[in-house]
């Protein structure tokens, strides 16, 4: 059949492919955003395991603590628990604010804090790639942040009263504004990164991706900012500080065991092969470092290409697998390659290999990532299917770290010969800067083809 005289291309092929799946009603749209609602509140309400805000109640027991009885930070336990704080110490200055409320207060204004970190989240992720492929505006936004709702980090963290959503939201926030096209406002960036790494420490790597980069400014604001709070927290709390930086930061007992298999990073692997011996350090670290190869290698072309959306994707994954201890619900932080995978697989003709393979891909790794397939193995990881199994979710950050797609010359297939950093670098400066990080809007680079012992938890059943 022929497709003469018809618009195949950009968005308004996308947008037909759309309008097939969406109702052409907005009254049809409103009814179709209230059946899902419903049926994710009913799911949420039902079927996951409640961690009763586990994590906020430590973060609200150990301010007040520290405030009206003059406790110690590392000090508090929650009762009928082992579980303290394990978080730098100014993630509890931040956090004071906690002691002026009682505890349903801190929990309500925890739970509005994650809804408005995931709606930033999902506004930056999610937003440049609807307008682009025309997602129908609210309705594509309603349709995601329902979707959302399901993936199981996201609602350990809502569950737990956790914080790596607000992490999330400050480390894409410097990423929009480094691409803002705004100067006036991109001279902020590096801020989120900053503080997010000192409330956390694994949010740091990114301030090593600014390096990659070349956004010294930002980097430097980034190093600032971090410095300067952890100084802040040193001035508040000395024995504190003097405790974590010098004993507790080695010491991943306090956060819980490391064959538990809610720690789904590369030393959590590890930790199960060897159970219920101690892992092999030197085994870890090497395998840490074959992963910052590899996130170097691809983070450094992906930002110099201008693709800052998979730069910092590729970021967020690279720390999940490097750090001692990554809990389920620290993988929000595998958001953005979701956006990723989802953008390039739009950016294809309807019907090509390419884009099935892409679609399938990102919808595989968000339904996994929804099923909380690894608690199988909650009992016993061992056995060929333990060990399969049980990582499951490493395996897939592994895969994404290796395979992601990177736009307009970030690996082979899309690299064009003979381009050159300094080729990128000249494109950054003359192309808007949103097309930098969205890698969906405007004009592609000239060249380039179209395309729980847990932190501060309990060992808790399976949802």
């Amino acid at each position: 059949m022929s497709t003469r005289g018809q618009d195949t291309t950009g968005p308004a092929r996308i947008r037909g492919a759309l309008s097939l799946r969406a109702p052409r009603t907005e009254s049809g749209r409103r009814l179709l955003v209230l059946v899902l609602a419903t049926a994710v509140g009913v799911f949420l309400a039902t079927v996951p395991l409640h961690r009763d805000w586990f994590d906020l109640r430590v973060y609200y027991g150990t301010v007040s603590d520290w405030v009206h009885h003059g406790g110690g930070i590392y000090d508090y336990r929650l009762p009928g628990s082992t579980y303290g704080f394990t978080y730098p110490p100014f993630a509890a200055v931040t956090m004071l604010p906690m002691a002026l409320l009682g505890l349903h207060a801190a929990i309500a204004v925890g739970l509005l804090l994650n809804i408005a970190a995931a709606l930033a989240v999902l506004y930056v992720l999610a937003g440049p790639v609807l307008r682009r492929h025309g997602g129908h505006g609210w309705f594509g936004f309603a349709v995601l942040a329902c979707l959302l709702a399901l993936f199981e980090p996201v609602r350990d963290t809502f569950s737990f009263g956790q914080v790596n959503l607000l992490l999330l939201a400050l480390v894409l926030g410097d990423a929009w504004l480094l691409t803002s096209g705004r100067t006036r406002w991109a001279r902020w960036a590096g801020v989120g990164i900053g503080l997010a790494a000192a409330v956390k420490l694994t949010p740091a790597l990114f301030i090593g991706l600014l390096v990659l980069a070349r956004r010294p400014r930002a980097a430097a604001v980034a190093t600032t900012v971090a410095a300067g709070a952890t100084a802040l927290a040193a001035w508040a709390a000395p024995d504190a500080s003097r405790f974590y930086w010098t004993e507790a930061v080695r010491d991943t007992d306090r956060i819980g065991q490391l064959a538990y298999v809610s720690n789904q990073s590369l030393q959590g692997v590890l930790a199960r092969l060897a159970e219920p011996a101690e892992p092999e350090r030197v085994v870890w670290a090497l395998a840490a470092v074959g992963v910052l190869c590899v996130w170097a290698r691809r983070a450094s072309r992906a930002a110099a290409a201008g693709d800052t959306m998979a730069a910092f994707a590729l970021t967020g994954l690279a720390a999940c697998l490097i750090s001692p201890i990554t809990w389920v619900h620290h993988l929000v932080w595998l958001l953005p390659s979701l956006a990723v995978l989802a953008d390039a697989a739009l950016r294809h003709a309807p019907g090509t290999r390419a884009r099935r393979r892409l679609l399938a891909t990102a919808g595989t790794v968000y339904v996994v990532l929804c099923s909380s397939v690894v608690w199988l193995w909650y009992d016993d990881a061992s056995g060929i299917d333990g060990f399969l199994g049980s990582n499951t979710y490493v395996w897939i950050t592994l895969g994404l770290l290796i395979g992601l797609p990177v736009r307009a010359g970030a690996d082979g297939r899309d690299r064009q010969d003979g381009r050159t950093e300094r080729d990128s670098s000249r494109h950054r400066q003359a192309a808007p800067d949103g097309v930098e990080f969205t890698a969906a809007e405007g004009t592609p680079p000239a060249g380039s083809r179209p395309s729980s012992p847990r932190t501060s938890g309990s060992r808790a059943a399976p949802p």
